[in-house]
């Protein structure tokens, strides 16, 4: 469901810090719902397929989701499903059509390992989970890492083909959740004039630039290609979840401003006409400090100043 510019403006103007705190109340619940459905899910498996487009929030939406599952006594363990890929060989590699390697395929991930781990899991038996080296572009088994399940022990895998049909067709007992940042800013008329992709390409950017020191210029790059890998490879499956989690905030839009439209502007004008739009549009919303916002908040995810920050 979008959000009401109106009611985003006159909120911010009349108690922000309320604003924010009913904004991640109502995320709260909808984590305390999330892990209860997965909880009582254990009895047909206990594994859990995460999936979502950049920028959503999965990481800090996973944790949350896991301390809440620990808390009501279903200890949870989350793995990156990164961690599988297999050490590239760049004759056997998939390619994108300019013929680089394709590092978003889904022939990327030792899908064959993945699918046996799942089954021994749910067995109680143990496996050991490889370790991915970025660096050197291949896969330690030398750092591999034991798990074994209990009765009451669940495990959350997280990537971007945790839904693709190459795994959900071998794994249909496993909850399968996947994670957006899932609604639009409208106006009074229901004109959309901020869509979602917009919230999350924003995440990114002023991540991107406190955490990794990297400029608007070097996200919007590369958000192509994401995108490109989305259309691809994400949201095709989407259909597979059991549980579709709306991960935006409707305070993001303010607290998100003073930072991204400094990194924006820099942009030269006319080179994204998206941006160009973007920024008129933000003229629409009022900037809100993030000193309202709690430390715990999924948007500390992105803006920082908390352990959730900075993954």
């Amino acid at each position: 469901m979008p959000y009401q510019l109106s009611q985003i403006v006159d909120a911010i103007r009349s108690d922000p810090r309320g604003f924010a705190q009913e904004c991640d109340a109502g995320f709260h619940e909808k984590v305390v719902s999330a892990a209860a459905q997965m909880a009582d899910h254990r009895d047909k498996s206990h594994i859990i397929l995460l999936s979502g487009p950049s920028g959503s929030g999965k990481t800090t939406t996973a944790m949350k989701i896991e301390e809440r599952l620990d808390n009501t006594g279903v200890e949870t363990h989350t793995v990156s499903m990164d961690n599988y890929f297999k050490t590239i060989d760049p004759e056997t590699a998939p390619r994108n059509r300019e013929g680089d390697i394709d590092y978003e395929s889904p022939f990327c991930l030792d899908v064959d390992l993945l699918n046996r781990h799942f089954g021994m899991l749910d067995r109680g038996e143990t496996i050991h989970i490889p370790k991915y080296e970025f660096a050197r572009q291949m896969r330690s088994d030398i750092l591999s890492q034991p798990m074994t399940l209990g009765k009451d022990e669940m495990a959350i895998f997280e990537g971007i083909h945790a839904l693709n049909d190459i795994i959900v067709g071998k794994n249909p007992n496993a909850f399968k959740l996947y994670i957006a940042a899932g609604s639009d800013l409208v106006d009074d008329m229901g004109n959309v004039i901020f869509p979602k992709s917009w919230l999350r390409l924003c995440r990114r950017i002023v991540r991107d630039y406190k955490f990794r020191g990297s400029d608007a210029a070097f996200t919007l790059k590369l958000w192509a290609n994401v995108r490109r890998g989305e259309k691809l490879y994400i949201s095709p499956y989407k259909e597979n979840a059991d549980l579709m989690f709306d991960s935006s905030l409707a305070f993001e839009y303010a607290v998100l401003k003073p930072y991204v439209v400094p990194l924006l502007e820099i942009i030269p004008k006319g080179k994204y006409p998206f941006v160009d739009e973007m920024l008129e549009n933000y003229k629409r919303i009022p900037e809100m400090d993030d000193s309202v916002v709690a430390e715990n908040s999924l948007s500390r995810e992105f803006i920082g100043g908390s352990s959730y920050a900075s993954h």
